[in-house]
């Protein structure tokens, strides 16, 4: 059994003791906690709930919902939903905050709180420390007999987000219809199979071939959306002629593509494709975080933008994004942005700016990608003996390298002359995980092995 406490939220296994597995009692314990954080904060207490197809989702769900109303929250539960609409919905519903139910990537027996503010986005890692000290105290207060809160269901934030994407005048249904696009799509058994082919509907594709878009969250392969796992989805693309193959993760909030041929357009490209359309029609900025692919810089600078590397995580995008005024932004795990319509990971405005970029050029899935340089990331770790100090050894690796750029701002990314290697300790785990990129695929694993090595000889000293 495992639960990790964060700054974020709560994710762990379903079951076991409380404190060691994502029991009831964690559930409430994390749901009371985040109420009343919102109460002292004297935010709006109205809150706004959704969540993934996962088995045990709606015993979660239920167990937030009646803590909250305990609080004397009020409830605006969206059902089965995928996290980019929980995020929209939270500021149009005027809601003090929001809580996803969702594991993302992992597997089945996993779930998660993920926690949200007023304005849909993920809680600052301020808030996130109050959080967790309000859990360790335990001190909440509830709610009387007469002050408690109600739940009030609302399924209809899926159709309205979509509406809100067909409003972005980048998406362009008329030239999506005119070429009668037909699609593969592998959905997860989650909630992207209630969201992806509704929208692909109503963008004018002209056939939808649909792979576990059942909501059932028996998930029929390891949900992360690696090209390992996504071997049904390629030969579904091949056998029907397809024009493009898309996958969602169980929330839908990262987004990956399948070539016309079967090949894999690659997760870190997602990004780098949205935003050289996106950057053809708006001069402007982009953010990615530091473990990131190279070539969205590549592709900002020739638009004539600026590029800026943040910190892992998608709080910490979205705070740089605001920083710099980006007008596209996420993260090399298919993650998009798009400000304009809210500062969240979201597969569905990401899918409908891909196909209008495909259908305005007139070019298939393999020539956008051949469009950008091929880098190749390689990614590795070293695990840690207990009390070992992750932070001295990455002062050491610094030291060692000071004469190349050096980025610090999470961990230590060295950047060499078009490559570079990101050191960084992880947060729920004894390791030091350790991406390299480069244009030659030897050369970016020649790299990590290099620091790996580094790292050892100084564990050793």
């Amino acid at each position: 059994m495992t639960l990790i406490a964060s700054i974020s939220g709560v994710r762990g296994t379903i079951g076991g003791k409380p404190g060691e597995g994502l029991t009831p009692i964690d559930i409430v314990n994390f749901a009371s906690a985040y109420a009343s954080m919102l109460l002292a904060q004297g935010k709006k207490p109205k809150v706004v709930i959704g969540r993934d197809a996962r088995i045990s989702g709606e015993m979660v769900s239920q167990l937030v919902a009646s803590t909250l109303n305990g609080m004397g929250i009020n409830v605006i539960d969206l059902g089965l939903s995928t996290t980019p609409t929980v995020e929209v919905a939270v500021p149009r519903l005027e809601a003090g905050g929001g809580i996803i139910l969702t594991a993302s990537h992992n597997p089945k027996q996993w779930n998660a709180l993920k926690l949200l503010n007023e304005k849909g986005e993920f809680i600052s890692s301020e808030e996130g420390n109050e959080l967790l000290s309000m859990i360790k105290n335990g001190k909440f207060s509830f709610a009387d007999v007469d002050h408690l809160g109600s739940t009030v269901s609302d399924n209809t934030w899926i159709d309205k987000h979509i509406d809100l994407i067909l409003e972005h005048d980048l998406v362009d249904v008329k030239a999506i219809k005119k070429q009668k696009y037909k699609v593969a799509i592998d959905c997860v058994n989650s909630t992207g199979g209630l969201a992806l082919p509704r929208l692909l509907e109503r963008l004018g594709v002209d056939e939808i071939i649909e792979l576990y878009t059942e909501p059932t969250g028996h998930f029929p392969h390891n949900p992360e959306p690696l090209p390992e796992h996504l071997s049904d989805l390629s030969a579904a693309v091949r056998k029907n002629d397809a024009d493009l193959g898309i996958t969602v993760d169980p929330d839908v909030d990262r987004l990956v593509f399948v070539n016309e041929d079967g090949t894999f357009f690659g997760e870190e490209y997602t990004l780098v494709a949205i935003a050289d359309y996106v950057l053809q029609n708006r001069k402007g900025n982009t953010v990615s975080n530091l473990s990131s692919t190279q070539a969205l810089k590549d592709v900002t600078e020739k638009h004539g933008g600026q590029y800026t590397a943040s910190a892992v995580g998608e709080v910490n995008v979205v705070t740089e994004m605001k920083a710099t005024n980006a007008v596209i932004g996420g993260e090399g795990n298919g993650g998009i942005i798009v400000p304009e319509l809210h500062y969240g990971r979201d597969a569905l405005i990401g899918t409908a700016l891909f196909l209008s970029f495909m259908a305005k050029t007139g070019k298939r899935p393999s020539q956008i990608r051949a469009k950008y340089p091929s880098y190749f990331i390689s990614k590795n770790k070293i695990t840690l003996e207990p009390g070992m100090d992750v932070d001295h050894i990455l002062e050491q690796v610094k030291e060692k390298y000071n004469k190349f750029e050096i980025n610090d701002a999470d961990g230590v990314k060295i950047i060499f002359d078009g490559e570079w290697v990101h050191l960084r300790k992880s947060n729920t785990e004894p390791i030091i995980r350790i991406y390299s990129e480069s244009s030659s695929e030897t050369t970016a694993q020649n790299l990590a092995q290099k620091l790996m090595a580094d790292i050892r000889g100084i564990i050793k000293d």
